[in-house]
């Protein structure tokens, strides 16, 4: 029994208690230790996991690395809870490797999904990778293969069994875990593959269920945010899906809630938008100088992944701090913007703001506020001639409550009806329909604060003229 001891670390954490992991017991031996603690992994220390929201929330200092934790914790619960379904289910296909094999893969993907974050998550993607076609999930897939494969395939156990003797972690499998799937793949998986898949890409997965728990605890909003147990306790796999029992919808719609709660209240709150828009401006002018942070020639990531693992929050931030010290000219021009930005100077102040939302089957392509320059060009159409050049930023968050069925990930969850033992999708059933399909927070800000009052009032004036069924003023 106490070989059992040496073999397991457990991992103390806030919202899940104790974490188990499987440590090295012989000498040489490949754990998930050595991926935890692999410097791709490690560097998500020093990632916020809420972006620049912590600007705000400042007990929110949480990192990826806490979330990825958590997020492989998850993965060993959803697998304890389906398995038995996965096996019933794909036992025709004679196929399906062993029960520790999945726990290890969910566990690995789970613990590698954010591996490909740059500083600031998602505004990186979007203000940064974007500039070469590439998302987090995109560079996360590529570190795994190119720098945490031999290690993956190494791993033999993980705190709840072994894997067979003749079967290997597959890292392509991993990376393909954490890439969502695109509009038209074709590629072709196995059915228990293709299952397990919407535990990353689905309604509920085990990335957004810790985020949601995270978040809400760290940044004060809510200790217990939905109730995971009941959640998870009435999934199960049917043929066409994951799908959750009757008695358990009521969990999803609650997660679901709160999960736009959060969007709301904390990822689009009015502050942190504002700072995203300050330090929009600051990339904009300093991405030249960002990376790669040491040396010379291509700036692109993948060319770059020794770079690249060293940027982070942390070291951009103590770098950009240092720029009014800088031999280099340009840098020291941005430096007095970038203390500003760090003493959180935010220039944009809220003028006006209003809330759209979109029930399913309503496009929202067709809408004033599909885009900031067309919904910009709208407020400016209602101000007078005095007006009409005024300063201003236009935002626009958009949260999509449910993707819709057209999508690739929208029509991977599924509702079992006990009465009559049938499968339906989710949409049928009435409670989950009357969820709208998606809202936007669309804001105006203005530097000057007399200039609030006369963009509130052309925003007035514009949700008048367009009707204002399909908003709600905040």
């Amino acid at each position: 029994m106490k070989d059992y001891f040496e073999a397991e670390n457990l991992s103390q954490d806030a919202v899940h208690g104790y974490i188990p992991l499987a440590a090295p017991f012989a000498e040489g031996e490949i754990t998930e230790r050595d991926l935890i603690d692999s410097p791709w992994v490690q560097r998500l220390r020093q990632i916020y996991q809420l972006q620049t929201a912590w600007f705000v929330y400042p007990t929110a200092e949480h990192s990826r690395f806490q979330h990825s934790l958590g997020a492989m914790h998850l993965a060993s619960r959803m697998i304890e809870t389906l398995y038995p379904s996965l096996a019933e289910e794909t036992a025709a296909d004679g196929d399906l490797p062993s029960r520790a094999y999945l726990e290890s893969l969910l566990r690995v993907a789970a613990l590698l999904h954010d591996v490909g974050h740059g500083p600031f998550g998602h505004f990186f993607d979007a203000h940064f990778l974007s500039d070469f076609g590439l998302t987090h999930e995109k560079m996360g897939a590529e570190i795994i293969r190119r720098e945490l494969a031999t290690t993956i395939r190494g791993i033999r156990r993980n705190p709840n069994g072994e894997l067979r003797p003749e079967e290997t972690l597959d890292p392509e499998q991993v990376a393909s875990l954490v890439v969502r799937p695109e509009k038209n793949e074709t590629e072709e998986r196995p059915k228990w593959f293709r299952l397990l898949r919407t535990l990353f890409c689905g309604l509920y997965t085990v990335d957004n269920m810790d985020f949601v728990l995270r978040d809400a605890y760290m940044t004060g909003f809510s200790r217990q945010a939905f109730d995971l147990n009941r959640l998870m306790h009435y999934s199960f796999f049917t043929a066409r899906g994951l799908t959750i029992h009757q008695k358990g919808l009521s969990s999803l719609i609650q997660f679901l809630a709160v999960r736009a709660d959060l969007f709301r209240s904390i990822y689009f709150h009015r502050t942190v938008r504002a700072v995203d828009l300050t330090l929009t401006d600051l990339f904009e002018k300093s991405k030249p100088h960002l990376f790669p942070l040491r040396g010379e020639g291509s700036t692109h990531p993948l060319e770059n992944l020794d770079e690249y693992r060293f940027l982070t929050d942390r070291s951009l931030l103590i770098d950009v701090a240092s720029w009014d010290r800088s031999a280099d000219s340009a840098k020291r021009r941005l430096a007095a913007d970038w203390r500003d930005f760090l003493l959180r100077r935010i220039p944009w102040k809220l003028a006006a703001e209003t809330t759209a939302l979109y029930r399913p089957g309503e496009r929202e392509a067709a809408s004033i506020f599909s885009e900031p320059a067309l919904f910009e060009t709208a407020v400016r159409s209602q101000l007078d001639a005095e007006h009409r050049n005024i300063e201003m930023r236009v935002d626009i968050a958009r949260h999509l409550h449910r993707p819709a069925a057209h999508l690739p990930t929208g029509n991977q969850n599924f509702l079992f009806d006990p009465y009559d033992d049938s499968v339906r999708r989710l949409e049928e059933e009435e409670l989950f329909r009357h969820l709208p399909q998606s809202f936007r927070i669309c804001r105006i800000y203005t530097r000057e604060p007399h200039n609030r009052k006369i963009l509130a009032a052309a925003l007035h004036r514009l949700l008048q003229h367009v009707g204002g069924d399909d908003t709600t003023n905040m």
